[in-house]
């Protein structure tokens, strides 16, 4: 006989309802900023990737095949102990009197996450008609303004729907900034646990959410490709 007494109200109302709310906002902060991040890096990436100048080319091949190849809880922990090695002095002080945790999250989120819609983009740009290119470099165009007003904006339009993905991978993955202190959905969670020994509700109340938001990610998802992509589908 189950003798756990279920109290669904601390996570409905109250200081602990709170904590959980307060940990979604930087859930959705920290998915918005690496999204954006992330875009517009793995934009830069996917076009160097496919430059015919071959040492940009393996330096780009090399970034995929390292951050897509290792984990992201190991880039977390190298950005959060590591990164005063690597980043100049005036970064570091200003990333310390801000927040650092975060900033250390967003930026292993943003440079894992990028290696993946660097891809996503460049299988939308290898879509693309060859010829599309060879008609804008006849008209005058040179290379990287073919990429940025012929190419890249054909590109992009088909790869909504991978980068939505890669959104939603983004915002699960968030979920290991709590490693380094990130007070985010998960840590709260963790935090209304140990405070009331009442992990099950604590738990699910966090599933519940990320549950609903890739709900809400995909269901707009869907209504883009049914308005853009396929307005003439029955």
């Amino acid at each position: 006989m189950l003798k756990y007494n279920f109290d669904w109200s601390i996570v409905t109302s109250g200081k602990y309802f709170e904590w959980l709310v307060s940990g979604l906002k930087v859930t959705l902060e920290l998915s918005v900023v690496g999204i954006v991040c992330a875009f517009i890096l793995g934009l830069l990436i996917a076009v160097l990737r496919m430059s015919h100048f071959r040492p940009v080319r393996w330096i780009a091949t090399a970034y995929l095949e390292f951050f897509r190849n290792t984990p992201l809880l190991v880039q977390i922990f190298f950005w959060y102990f590591g990164s005063y090695k690597v980043l100049p002095t005036v970064v570091n002080d200003w990333l310390n009197s801000t927040n650092f945790e975060f900033a250390a999250a967003a930026i292993a989120l943003t440079i894992y996450t990028s290696a993946f819609i660097a891809e996503d983009i460049r299988s939308g740009i290898l879509s693309i008609p060859k010829e599309q290119m060879e008609a804008a470099r006849s008209a005058g165009f040179s290379y990287l303004r073919s990429m940025q007003y012929i190419i890249l904006p054909q590109a992009v339009r088909i790869t909504v729907p991978p980068l939505v993905n890669q959104f939603l991978n983004l915002a699960k993955n968030s979920s290991l900034a709590m490693s380094i202190g990130v007070m985010e959905l998960t840590y709260q969670a963790r935090q209304v646990e140990s405070y009331t020994f009442k992990g099950f509700e604590a738990f699910t109340a966090a599933t519940v959410v990320y549950l609903v938001l890739s709900v809400i990610i995909t269901a707009l998802m869907d209504l883009y490709n049914k308005k853009v992509l396929n307005p003439h589908r029955a």
